[in-house]
């Protein structure tokens, strides 16, 4: 809006000279000319006019005059000669007068007939001069919006790409997305009604509130009168629910149905729901429970979604069931059994016949079977065992970018839980350390068993957006929990670590911005991946203000060097759907590898693979090698195939990811073929030698016009050119101290101004090539590598 108004005025004024300009045409050109027209021309055609008519006149009389016959009278020729002079004489004058008008009008024509067009030609100067003046007075705005443009077309992009990213996740979700509102539970069910001959189900639009325990039912029948948009303006009835049960399907003839009760009138009142998984969110929004009649399995037995004897019993001999006869098996705990022998073994093992301490027939129950039976029973909890109360603490903590501080608050939290969570939560903890103990065998390292883990143990209360984008740092909590084991369970916490707080969501969404520069300045290259706060005209490149948190700590926590925990590295798979995209090698202290790897749905069954497949496949791609890891895997290097179809899977995210791994001395062989350095990109030399030019490399992909709009292309165009830039970063380390060997005067906001021989600290590569990052008294921006010598 506020644009078209600055449009809207400067065509105003353009419009007012027009009008002006238009005006002094009449006055200075098209009058003057009418008038030497009229005047001047016309006076010419009457003076031609008499001249025609004297001249008419003279010749008949002459003529008459010579047929005159000599033998008139003398007085009667005297008379005649005399007539003839005189009309000889008006006829001359008439000649002359007439010959001097056309004289006139042909000298005149010289200045009268010029001088006009002058006058007009300078009022159109006057007119093109004032639209120059608008376009300077209007250039610093329209420099300002191409910027803001730009920034908004950036922003688009890369939401819709996140907004596509979401899309594809709900889509592959088992369960519809259902949206936060004020009410526990909404939506569309249908309503039992008795009729005199049966039963009728009329559809109604339901909401349940939870803390008030209120149920509210609107018809919603499309009918022809009262209509608005399909819903009937009819009063809601309100009830406060007493108890709700699940229909148990052989009782009713149709699918999907509950029975609810409540105090406002007598019997039950039966719903159906859209489908199963809609009834389930119903049940569980209302605490439904199950049928008394149905089979004894977990689920179906309120007592057994507790922690209690029988269930730690059944935790304990599933571990020493693995850990007796199949620790080394390949893809533990990410197989799943037959479903239908697992809920065998929770019908056998929760039968109210069956024995607290009753024992697992090693040789009638497989390991599949048993893994999957255990992950059943920790899901099957009627609160997850790190609790919905401390969900948000933890996953605050691990958002964190300081890695001790991650620990210590991990350490707390889990300090924090009920006792007889804690306990459970040691007994299995500590099997987990000891699956990944032999991670070479069966692959199982700590990053996978954390993605197969985390929603397991940290499920969110509801399943929203928030809650899906959570899901990484659920895996990191659980990472934390098995490489700090000894230290977490058997030590106390400090108690002077502030625990952290549960913050919204920033509402600024950062993403990288393609900025404009105009005019002829010296080699000063555009600044290609900066990173634009929409809400203010500074610039950062900083990756640490993401809505998420930092780039780095979306990224695997076991990337970062741990000296203290040695474990196994991650081994490829060798099967067809297990290669990772980036992956890092052991180093020489035994650190882990950041690499993860994933399975094709396939070869895991339905339960499984809805839970974890898709959750790791996300997070294997959005996992980068951190910078302590300096070289690539050479049996990557290898297999280009592999990392091809790494970036088909995931283009936005794993270009993304290549920023953070600036410590990176080179990317992957794969990365390097894609993008080959371009010698042409380097900066020409500028007039004075002494004084190195501000290196930064332009972006290929601009379609440049006259007026220095930059249109930029598409966002992932954008971040290809991250590749080159990649793999030309020099090593820095960050945290260093330089010197300036010139001065520099800054020329954007985000640039350092200082003298030659500044002191800058905390210097560290920036994501723009040829510029560093530093702090200068107190101000933090960009200054040029060659510019500086590190001290």
């Amino acid at each position: 809006a506020q644009s078209l108004k600055e449009f809207a005025r400067l065509l105003i004024a353009v419009e007012e000279e027009r009008r002006r300009l238009i005006q002094n045409a009449n006055d200075v050109l098209i009058a003057p000319l009418e008038k030497f027209r009229k005047e001047q021309i016309g006076a010419a055609k009457d003076g031609k006019k008499k001249f025609d008519k004297e001249s008419e006149k003279y010749y008949s009389i002459l003529e008459k005059h010579l047929n005159l016959s000599a033998k008139k009278k003398e007085s009667h020729l005297q008379d005649a000669d005399t007539q003839i002079d005189r009309e000889h004489q008006n006829f001359y004058e008439a000649s002359l007068e007439y010959v001097f008008k056309i004289q006139e009008v042909q000298e005149k024509k010289k200045f009268e007939f010029v001088e006009p067009l002058l006058a007009f030609l300078q009022g159109l100067f006057t007119f093109y001069h004032e639209g120059y003046e608008l376009a300077q007075e209007f250039a610093p705005y329209k420099q300002q919006l191409q910027f803001n443009l730009q920034n908004t077309r950036n922003n688009f992009e890369s939401t819709r790409q996140e907004v596509e990213r979401l899309m594809q996740r709900m889509k592959s979700a088992n369960q519809d997305y259902r949206p936060p509102s004020q009410w526990t539970m909404e939506g569309y069910l249908y309503v039992q009604e008795k009729r005199p001959l049966g039963f009728t189900w009329v559809k109604h639009y339901c909401t349940y509130d939870k803390g008030t325990k209120t149920f509210t039912m609107s018809i919603a029948e499309t009918k022809s009168g009262g209509k608005v948009n399909g819903l009937v303006t009819s009063s809601p009835e309100i009830f406060k629910l007493k108890s709700c049960i699940r229909r148990k399907t052989d009782s009713i003839d149709k699918r999907f149905c509950f029975d609810i009760e409540v105090f406002e009138r007598p019997g039950i009142i039966t719903l159906q729901a859209f489908s199963e998984s809609n009834r389930k969110l119903w049940l569980e929004a209302m605490d439904g429970k199950e049928p008394i009649y149905t089979l004894p399995a977990i689920i179906s037995k309120k007592e057994e979604m507790f922690l209690n004897e029988a269930g730690f019993n059944f935790v304990r001999k599933c571990i020493h069931a693995v850990e007796t006869r199949g620790i080394t098996i390949l893809g533990l705990y990410r197989i799943g059994g037959v479903n239908s022998k697992v809920q065998k073994l929770m019908n056998t093992i929760f039968s109210p016949k069956s024995p607290p301490d009753m024992d697992i027939d090693m040789e009638l129950w497989d390991n599949k079977t048993i893994t999957s039976g255990l992950k059943n029973y920790l899901r099957c909890l009627s609160e997850p065992l790190m609790t919905f109360k401390l969900h948000k603490d933890f996953i605050v903590a691990v958002k964190s970018d300081d890695q001790n501080y991650r620990v210590e608050a991990v350490h707390a939290l889990v300090h924090k839980l009920p006792e007889k969570n804690r306990e459970m939560l040691d007994i299995l903890i500590k099997h987990l350390v000891k699956v990944s103990l032999h991670s070479q065998q069966n692959l199982m390292t700590v990053s996978n068993l954390g993605v197969i883990f985390g929603p397991t143990l940290m499920r969110a209360q509801e399943e929203t957006v928030a809650a899906m984008m959570n899901i990484k740092f659920q895996n990191i909590v659980v990472e934390i929990l098995i490489e700090h084991y000894e230290k977490i369970f058997h030590t106390a916490p400090d108690p002077n670590i502030p625990l952290p707080q549960p913050q919204s969501r920033s509402g600024s969404r950062r993403t990288r911005a393609i900025c404009l520069s105009t005019g002829s300045r010296k080699p000063k290259g555009r600044y290609t991946p900066c990173l634009a706060d929409p809400d203010s005209d500074s610039y950062s490149s900083s990756p640490d203000s993401t809505p998420m948190g930092s780039i780095e700590s979306l990224s695997s926590h076991s990337s970062e060097q741990n000296s203290t925990t040695k474990c196994a590295p991650s081994q490829p798979r060798e099967k067809s759907g297990g290669i990772p995209w980036i992956a890092s090698p052991p180093s020489s202290n035994g650190q882990k590898s950041s690499g993860l790897w994933t399975t094709s749905p396939e070869s895991s069954s339905k339960e499984d693979a809805t839970k974890t497949d898709v959750e790791s496949d996300c997070q294997s791609v959005a996992s980068v090698t951190g910078p302590e890891n300096a070289s690539p895997p050479t049996d990557l290097t290898k297999k280009s195939s592999y990392n091809l179809s790494g970036l088909k899977r995931s283009s936005a995210s794993s270009l993304r990811s290549i920023p953070s791994a600036e410590g990176n001395k080179s990317c992957s062989g794969s990365i390097q073929s894609l993008s080959s350095t371009d010698t042409k990109d380097t900066p020409k030399v500028p007039p004075n030698p002494d004084l190195p030019p501000k290196m930064c490399r332009r972006l290929r992909l601009d379609t440049a016009s006259s007026n220095g709009y930059q249109r930029p292309g598409s966002v992932v165009a954008a971040r290809a050119q991250l590749f080159e830039s990649a793999g030309s970063l020099k090593q820095v380390s960050s945290g260093r101290q330089a010197k300036a060997m010139y001065s520099c005067k800054a020329e954007h906001s985000h640039e350092l101004s200082f003298p030659q021989g500044a002191i800058f600290s905390n210097v560290y590569p920036s994501v723009e090539p040829g510029w560093l990052k530093a702090t200068y008294e107190g101000k933090t921006g960009l200054v040029p590598e060659n510019y500086v010598v590190f001290l």
